[in-house]
């Protein structure tokens, strides 16, 4: 996969997290992108130090940082 595609997979991320925290199924849901591209694009943005991640009873959740 191309960098390009990370990085515009990982702006699908930042424009649904523009709404608030969600819990990486609704990301998922919300971007329609496949299991291994939404990590990779998650990894991405939390890198570059524009996702807060947590995990609240073995549920992880994302917001924009």
């Amino acid at each position: 996969m191309k960098k390009e595609t990370i990085g515009q997979n990982a702006g699908l991320i930042w424009h649904a997290l523009q709404e608030g925290e969600k819990n990486v199924k609704a990301v998922k849901r919300v971007t329609k992108l496949k299991e291994k591209d939404l990590n990779m694009a998650l990894g991405w943005l939390a890198r570059e130090g524009k996702i807060i991640l947590k995990e609240v009873e073995d549920e992880l959740f994302v917001s924009l940082a």
